[in-house]
């Protein structure tokens, strides 16, 4: 800062706590805004949410060829459920008996891995975002975009991503 004559002058306590509330204000404003998309300065984001050109490609993790290596049997995915395959970031689920559907697992809120399915949902833990099993559509907020949807196929009783 400087006086009308153009010498420094050291700020005031007043001037001071106001920017430090300011910086308050903003942090706390910023810490959950409720947006699709995360912020660049939340230290707490440890995902990128999927994008149309960033979704997961579940047949490059799977071996590719033949349409990529088993990843469950399909018994292993209950009917009016799903399981969730971390390292793969997919969500398997068996909406009706003998039809298959994957998801990305990464919530379209905030980024955070989903982390279980139940009730006919797929859940979020961070802020509760829900997608329906059927489609990856949202259930519950705050999310306002679905699941990226990934392919998956079934061979005799396995279940092959791509």
């Amino acid at each position: 800062m400087t006086d009308t004559s153009g010498i420094p002058v050291a700020p005031t306590r007043r001037t001071m706590v106001a920017a430090a509330g300011g910086v308050g204000l903003i942090a706390a404003l910023s810490a959950c805004g409720g947006s699709d998309s995360p912020k660049a300065s939340d230290s707490k984001q440890t995902t990128t949410p999927p994008s149309e050109s960033s979704a997961p490609d579940p047949s490059a993790t799977t071996g590719g060829g033949d349409g990529g290596a088993s990843l469950a049997k399909t018994a292993d995915i209950p009917v009016g459920g799903g399981k969730i395959f971390a390292d793969q970031k997919v969500v398997v689920t068996q909406p009706t008996a003998g039809d298959f559907k994957a998801f990305s697992s990464i919530c379209t809120h905030q980024g955070c891995a989903v982390s279980e399915v139940a009730d006919g949902t797929i859940n979020c833990p961070c802020h509760g975002s829900k997608y329906h099993i059927a489609d990856g559509s949202v259930a519950n907020g705050p999310a306002t975009k679905p699941l990226a949807a990934a392919k998956v196929t079934v061979s005799s009783d396995s279940l092959k991503l791509g």
